[in-house]
């Protein structure tokens, strides 16, 4: 790699295991097997200052590139990317305007990119998305230098995109060549963004409750190599939530390191759930079909407020000693229609199809929870934090941890709670409750 040797020792070496996972080093502890995951150059450093050109160069991508970025990131890094890419030829900045990462905006990239090499992105969750679809389409490497610990899906095969209809899916495309963090520069971003990452990690607790959960009841299937290779980092950045609203820079390497290793775990499983799953789908609700009630808040920041009401439902069920019982799933069509729009109603419906029970498979599902109960409760306390713990580490990380806090409307956040199974095919306690018939009212408990 080419952080060897180029430059100066730091403090920590925030590419442990990571280094072995990229050059297929690390064996897998569930299978004894070597594992590779599918980067050129993964490098984090406490600074990357006069070594941009070197790290990019050590990937080939070709000799005429654009540098894409937004108008913040570029002032944060892209500028000084842009000057040191120049010993390497040509290169060209592109300067995006408020960016949407919708399909709209991935057209609209696609012809501003013709014509070039390769891509270096410079920033966080939208410029990324969209340099990594738009190369995707048509096989174009591109390497991305982060400005915000603010999400996971850096390192991620998958980009977050709006389709026209309106409705946000995870779209599969592939990942970095290379993906570059200069801890320095995220340390300086505003403190939000790092409280919108540390979000995205805190879900880990309550998607693999779902995930095991679903697994167990219904046969999804289920990886635990993500979690077991983020599980120590894990640890240490819970350690250090209240470094990061001061800019910290410790804590922000093991920010990136457990954002940078969930992100690595699709690699294993080629999905998402282990990170995204019942939390998620509120935080997508919020940003499909708030309209003109969407606060401006991050996609992170809406997921930390949602795992917090994922972990109430869920230690709530789970403090019983008998499980509730699901009838056959009642699909509101018409209410459906009225809160997506046709179209997207119809996109949604297929997959709300596919985990719906009818009455005989109410009766099988109900069969299997009170059988399987008593052993599921014990499995999945192993995987739970204790919601007034999460609550603890996310205000101290400077998340907001209830929706009124963070500007979403109550009845919009409820909403939410309430519909947004409706949207996935993700099997998740919303979808026990909502069939068990309880999920409105645990709904008008959160604010």
């Amino acid at each position: 790699m080419v952080r060897r040797g180029i430059l100066p020792m730091p403090k920590h070496n925030w590419t442990a295991l990571i280094d072995d996972l990229v050059a297929g080093r690390w064996i897998n502890p569930l299978t004894g097997a070597p594992v590779k995951v599918p980067y050129d150059s993964i490098v984090i450093e406490d600074s990357l200052e006069g070594h941009e050109a070197e790290l990019v160069a050590s990937l080939k991508l070709g000799r005429r590139l654009a540098l894409v970025a937004d108008q913040a990131t570029y002032e944060a890094m892209g500028a000084r990317v842009a000057r040191a890419l120049r010993e390497l030829g040509p290169i060209e900045a592109i300067v995006l305007d408020r960016p949407h990462a919708d399909m709209a905006e991935v057209r609209s990239l696609t012809e501003k990119l013709r014509g070039f090499d390769s891509v270096v992105a410079v920033g966080s969750g939208t410029v990324n998305d969209l340099c990594k679809y738009v190369t995707g389409l048509d096989g174009r490497r591109y390497c991305v230098f982060a400005t915000a610990a603010s999400m996971n899906g850096y390192t991620s095969s998958t980009a977050s995109l709006t389709l026209d209809s309106g409705l946000k899916v995870s779209l599969p495309s592939h990942t970095p060549s290379g993906f570059f963090v200069d801890l320095a520069v995220s340390a300086a971003a505003p403190p939000h963004l790092a409280a919108s990452g540390f979000a995205d990690c805190l879900a880990r607790s309550v998607a693999q409750t779902d995930w095991w959960m679903s697994h167990r009841l219904l046969g999804t299937a289920y990886f635990q190599e993500p979690y077991t290779i983020q599980a120590a980092d894990e640890v240490e950045l819970n350690k250090r939530a209240g470094k990061l609203p001061t800019g910290d820079v410790e804590a922000m390497g093991y920010l990136y390191r457990v954002l940078t290793l969930c992100g690595l775990g699709i690699s294993f499983t080629g999905i998402s759930h282990h990170g995204s799953m019942g939390e998620h789908q509120i935080s997508h609700y919020i940003d499909c079909f708030a309209g003109a009630r969407h606060p401006g808040s991050l996609h992170g920041q809406q997921v930390g407020i949602a795992s917090l009401s994922m972990a109430r439902l869920q230690q709530h069920m789970l403090a019983s000693d008998r499980p509730v019982s699901v009838h056959a799933t009642e699909i509101d069509l018409a209410g459906m229609n009225r809160r997506f729009g046709e179209e997207v109603a119809s996109q949604c419906l297929a997959d709300l199809k596919q985990k719906a029970f009818d009455r005989d498979s109410a009766v099988a599902f109900n069969r299997k929870l009170e059988d399987t109960w008593p052993v599921l409760r014990r499995e999945l306390a192993a995987f739970t934090i204790p919601v007034d713990e999460m609550e603890r580490l996310l205000s101290a990380a400077g998340g907001a941890t209830t929706a009124t806090e963070l500007g979403v409307p109550v009845d919009l956040y409820r909403e939410a709670i309430i519909h947004c199974r409706e949207m996935r095919n993700r099997f998740s306690f919303l979808d026990i409750a909502a069939d068990a018939g309880t999920l409105e009212a645990f709904a008008q408990g959160e604010h």
